[in-house]
């Protein structure tokens, strides 16, 4: 059981790792963090890894980060399945209804395998 807990633990450790590389390469490139694992309240609902505002045009942009450590079965990109991203888009809904007045958005996603790749505008809500 012990092997089990240090495994999860592991995985969430590379998780949060891809996260923190991912939001240092955005913040780089002039993104600003607004939130970091935003989760919908209750059962089914959807989380986003990062949102994050383009300060030129004041953009809101919903991150996915994808990381894996084997480009086997599509990589960190071949893991964004039509559920996944209902998901995002769920949350991302849930999210903009507290605002008063809609941003431009869009859905990103940033993956990080042996390099770090974003790809803007990865998926529409459409």
């Amino acid at each position: 059981m012990g092997f089990l807990q240090n495994d999860k633990t592991t995985t969430k450790a590379r998780g949060d790792a891809a996260e923190d590389t991912a939001l240092d390469h955005l913040q780089a490139a002039g993104l600003q963090l607004i939130a970091r694992n935003y989760r919908t309240p209750g059962r089914g609902g959807g989380e986003i890894d990062l949102i994050m505002r383009v300060p030129r045009d004041g953009t809101l942009v919903f991150v996915e980060v994808r990381q894996r450590a084997s480009g086997t079965h599509g990589g960190a990109g071949g893991s964004i399945t039509g559920v996944k991203q209902r998901r995002i888009i769920f949350a991302a809904r849930h999210y903009l209804s507290r605002l008063r007045t809609l941003p431009p958005c869009r859905f990103d996603v940033v993956l990080v395998e042996d390099r770090i790749e974003w790809i803007q505008a990865a998926f529409d809500a459409g």
